[in-house]
This record gives structure tokens, C-alpha cells and sequence, in this order.
């Protein structure tokens, strides 16, 4: 059976790609999009087919021709909080909602992967997960820890993220961490405003944000090991009101990024440790939330991610690459933790960034995205059914 002879084809797949990307819902409000997947999903053949649902998520199940092993496929539904200025005849229907990452695309390919399995039985179960909430809400973890996903369990899990930096269609890959696992900082020092010109009766919180600031610099370049990766960077600094008034109050915002789990639990352990020094030192309250979530580094597994490497990179159809780690965040790093499986990116050559207002995925990457995927979900199934015999 060729991939045009299929139910979502290429021309079907992109009217759809096109569909979700009108729709674009911030996580856990992912409502017209789960109600527009469910409809396509329920017009694939549905003789292999279960489907359940939680929350804004979507669970299929396609059962094999042997039970006992189930293979997952991910894919994230939400979109960005973030004004659509590309003026494509497609654009956001949602004001101020965009699929600035690419989660269309996600989807698409995850529909079009399914398509494929409900009209030839794999040899062994799968489970596809819709899953909501992976830019803001930890989606992942919520879904994994609601015991939703337990009856259907994977044993071993796959997902991608595209890639506006690689060729169309292209699949990139590593061995080890392919994202960073990533944590929210936020401090707020509580001391005791007062007049500009009498400082000893007030408690200045510039001056103790300030030394936060300074302080967090030093754990990169004096905890970390330099041949490994980490970073510290706030990005929101306020206080005070006006400049003859001594703040009473510093609010600082800001994010940890690290390669591995124990290099970012250091991290975040070095950033309390100096919070609370600073709040020692200069006798103020500390307000500290250090929110990591499920946002766990995207850790590939050495089994399954070789099995990966070695059908795309002797695929005559596959542009293979192979990439460095980047210090992006992905959700999908927490079912990595609890599920064994392989997170690689798909190539969709775009000039404008992830996250941008102006991103445009070339669409010619999702049928490649389906066919790179189908095959080697084919061969892994047949690798999987060898071992247990």
C-alpha cells in the first residue's frame, strides 16, 4: 500500500495541517482542537481502533496482531500565547493564539503515522498520545500521573520536534540528551520601603536583588563542571516605584537550564542556597519558587534510540543528521524518565525561529515526517517480535 493509496494522503494531510493551525489554544484549552483531531480520527478505519479521552488529551489505542507489547507515539496539541503576523490564507483564527512551535505539524504527522496503523495492523499494540499542555502546563506529567495512560502503557515511546534549522523532511537525532531539562525561578525579597534621604529606617530591596543577581553569576562559572552545560539567566528584574522612594520589594524572574537531571537539581539547589543567603545577610523575608514541573532533560534511550540511528542512517529516503544538544525545553523529557524511547527532530527549513510570529514550516516535511516514521516503527515492530519469540 503506497502513502498516496492511504486515508490521510499527502493533499489530505496538509488541508488538515492547515485546519489545525487556524485553531490555536494555550494548553489545557485545547477544546475545538481535540473535538477537530477526534473527528478525523474517527473517520479512519476503526476496526484496530480504541480511543479514549482526558481532559483536552486523546488517547488511541491500535491493537495488534500479538499482544503483549505496545509501542507509543506522542504528539503535543497546544498552541502559543503569541499575535500571528505571517498573513498566510490559513492564519490564526484565534486572537493572540498562534502554532508558533509547530504543534500543527506535530499532529499532522501523528495523524498521518495512525492513518497508516489503522489500515494495516501493526504486529504489536500501539498507543498514540495527543497530549495537551506542553508549553506551559507540564501536559506530560499531568496526563502520565492521572493513570490515564496506564492501561495502555508503551514500553517504549517516540515523539519529535521540527526544526526550522534543518533541511525539509529531514530527521535528526543523538545518542544522549537531546534537550535541556528546564526550571522556573521565582524570587521576591520583602524588606521595608522608605524615604530616599533616611535609608537607615527602611530595608532596600534593590540593593538585596542586586546581590542575588551578582551572586547567581558565579554558579555556572564556579559550580559547574566546564566540560559539561548548564545556564542561569533572569530575565525579570523589578522594584520600586520611583526613584526617591527606597523599594521595599524586588521581585526577579528568570530560568535554569541543564543537560542532565542531576545537573539542573544542582542548580537549583545552588540558586536556594544563595537566595536564602541573601535574605540572611540582609535580613529581609524570601518568597522563593523554583518550578521545574515535568520539564525533565530530554534523555534518549541508548536501545532504542540506536534501533532509531540505524534505520534512518540506511534509509535511502532519510536525510539523516546528527545534532547537538540544544537548551530548549520539552515536557516529553518526564515520560523519557518513566518510559524508555527516542525524542529527534524533523527538519522543516524555515528562515523565521520557533516561537516567532513570522514562523513558517514548509509543509512538504510532514508526508516525509510520516514515511520516515512508518517504516521504522514497521522494522522496530518486527525487532520487537523477534526478541520475544
Amino acid at each position: 500500500m503506497g502513502f498516496d493509496d492511504m486515508v490521510l494522503n499527502e493533499k489530505k494531510l496538509i488541508e488538515i495541517r492547515r485546519e489545525l493551525h487556524k485553531i490555536p489554544e494555550i494548553g489545557m484549552q485545547e477544546f475545538k482542537t481535540q473535538a477537530k483531531l477526534l473527528e478525523i480520527i474517527k473517520e479512519l478505519p476503526q476496526t484496530y481502533l480504541k480511543i479514549k479521552t482526558w481532559e483536552t488529551a486523546i488517547l488511541v489505542k491500535v491493537s495488534g496482531k500479538h499482544a503483549g507489547y505496545t509501542i507509543g507515539y506522542r504528539t503535543d496539541i497546544d498552541g502559543l500565547p503569541v499575535d500571528e503576523q505571517t498573513r498566510l490564507p490559513f492564519s490564526s483564527e484565534n486572537s493572540g493564539r498562534m502554532h508558533a512551535c509547530g504543534h500543527d505539524i506535530h499532529m499532522t504527522v501523528a495523524l498521518g503515522i495512525l492513518s497508516f496503523f489503522a489500515d494495516n495492523q501493526p504486529l504489536v499494540d500501539m498507543t498514540f498520545i495527543f497530549q495537551p499542555a506542553e508549553e506551559n502546563a507540564s501536559g506530560g506529567k499531568q496526563l502520565y500521573e492521572s493513570g490515564v495512560l496506564n492501561d495502555w502503557m508503551p514500553d517504549e515511546i517516540y515523539a519529535f520536534h521540527d526544526n526550522p534549522q534543518l533541511p525539509m523532511g529531514a530527521i535528526g537525532c543523538r545518542q544522549g540528551t537531546l534537550f535541556a531539562g528546564t526550571c522556573e525561578i521565582h524570587a521576591r525579597f520583602i524588606g521595608e520601603s522608605g524615604h530616599a534621604a533616611f535609608p537607615q529606617f527602611a530595608n532596600d530591596m534593590v540593593v538585596a536583588g542586586s546581590q542575588f543577581v551578582n551572586q547567581v553569576q558565579t554558579i555556572v562559572s564556579r559550580n559547574v563542571d566546564p566540560i559539561q552545560a548548564g545556564v542561569v539567566t533572569l530575565g525579570h528584574f523589578e522594584a520600586g516605584k520611583t526613584g526617591n522612594v527606597i523599594a521595599g520589594s524586588a521581585q526577579i524572574d528568570g530560568t535554569i537550564r541543564a543537560l542532565t537531571q542531576d545537573m539542573n537539581a544542582m542548580i537549583q539547589k545552588r540558586v536556594r542556597k544563595i537566595a536564602e543567603g541573601v535574605a540572611a545577610t540582609y535580613e529581609c523575608q524570601l518568597e522563593l519558587d523554583l518550578h521545574q514541573g515535568g520539564y525533565y532533560p530530554v534523555e534518549n534511550n541508548p536501545q532504542t534510540t540506536a534501533a532509531f540511528i540505524k534505520y534512518m542512517k540506511n534509509s535511502e529516503n532519510v536525510n539523516f543528521i546528527e545534532t547537538k544538544p540544544a537548551m530548549t525545553g520539552e515536557d516529553f523529557g518526564f515520560l523519557l524518565s518513566k518510559i524508555p524511547g527516542t525524542m529527534f527532530w524533523l527538519g522543516v527549513e524555515s528562515k523565521y525561529s520557533l516561537h516567532s510570529e513570522f514562523f513558517a514550516p514548509r509543509e512538504g516535511a510532514i508526508i516525509k515526517g510520516v514515511e520516515a516514521m512508518t517504516g521504522f516503527l514497521q522494522i522496530r515492530q518486527n525487532e520487537v517480535e523477534q526478541k520475544s519469540k
